[in-house]
């Protein structure tokens, strides 16, 4: 018998059982929801050395065979590899073209990194055969289209590690942006300034905007400013400068709804998995006061939405077998 790698080491009791469970995705959930994404990965390993598969493939199946079905779309986005996700999610936000949906967009841009979105790029090319960045740009008039077009225009950019003198002087430049002499905000400004810093110089300089001025750029743009423009740049200054809180924000307002948004819910989650959940949890309480725990098993009725939610962020399964 072949001796085990080290990378898939530990998983083949979970991936017998996920075998005999691919048909079933609520089954899944107690195998997979409480896992990080280097767990899936290896889970993935694992399943190929014993059965020959993709377990992502098999899931594809069960997902063809129940397009309705949002938990076995949680399920197969969960297991995809970032860049798959990434590219999936994209031309959704693309087919729907709500300005709500552009903030899934947004989302994308803002937490990738320029080799992770390279490869995105890549995934959707090969998936959908369009290029992402002409996709997305159906509109140069929206507001959040062009702010998308300055994120990408930053990442095709090299660049140094974050400079403090750097933000100091965008702080600087964010504040006269907002404090012209009309009270509005200059656009032309905000744009340059996104499309020639990288995510990590950008969300420096709001920490240094916040260090300087005492509150944060959002507080300041809500003040005497309106418009479309204004409630985009909001959106992506609270992506870019604290993604902890604006997912936990994400996810409370997903749950809040008198039906549970479950296509939000599948956003905040798979958003939040790449924040990590004990800095969502931090965050839910620093903003709601209550834990995550408390309010997903106080908001939600019973179903296979609040299971996978309990579980992925660390309660027992209360699946059965």
């Amino acid at each position: 018998m072949a001796s085990r790698s080290p990378a898939t080491a530990g998983f083949e009791s979970e991936c017998r059982e996920i075998h005999g469970a691919c048909d079933e995705p609520r089954r899944l959930i107690r195998y997979l929801a409480h896992r990080s994404a280097p767990e899936r990965q290896q889970i993935k390993a694992t399943y190929r050395t014993m059965f020959g598969e993709d377990p992502v493939g098999r899931l594809h199946k069960t997902l063809t065979a129940n397009q309705d079905n949002e938990l076995c779309n949680l399920l197969y986005l969960w297991m995809l590899d970032l860049a798959e996700r990434d590219a999936i999610m994209a031309r959704d936000a693309i087919e729907s073209g709500a300005a709500a949906d552009y903030r899934a967009l947004v989302e994308i841009f803002t937490r990738r990194k320029q080799d992770q979105l390279f490869f995105t790029k890549q995934a959707y090319l090969a998936r959908f055969k369009k290029n992402l960045e002409q996709d997305m740009v159906t509109d140069p008039s929206h507001p959040y289209q062009r702010l998308l077009v300055a994120l990408a225009t930053s990442h095709k950019s090299h660049h140094d590690e974050p400079s403090r003198h750097i933000a100091k002087c965008d702080a600087r430049r964010l504040y006269d942006a907002k404090n012209g002499a009309t009270g509005s905000v200059d656009e032309a400004a905000i744009l340059e300034m996104f499309s020639k810093r990288s995510i990590p110089q950008l969300r420096l300089a709001l920490c240094s905007y916040k260090h300087i001025y005492g509150h944060d750029f959002t507080k300041a743009l809500k003040k005497n400013s309106a418009g479309d423009f204004v409630e985009s740049l909001k959106v992506v200054v609270k992506c870019i400068h604290s993604p902890s809180n604006y997912y936990c924000k994400l996810l409370q307002r997903s749950m809040q709804r008198p039906e549970t948004n479950k296509r939000l819910v599948a956003r905040a989650i798979l958003g939040s998995d790449d924040v990590g959940v004990n800095e969502i949890k931090l965050a839910f309480k620093s903003n709601f006061g209550k834990n995550l725990e408390d309010f997903i098993h106080e908001s939600l009725p019973q179903s296979d939405y609040r299971d996978f939610l309990w579980i992925w962020q660390g309660g027992q399964c209360p699946v059965a077998s």
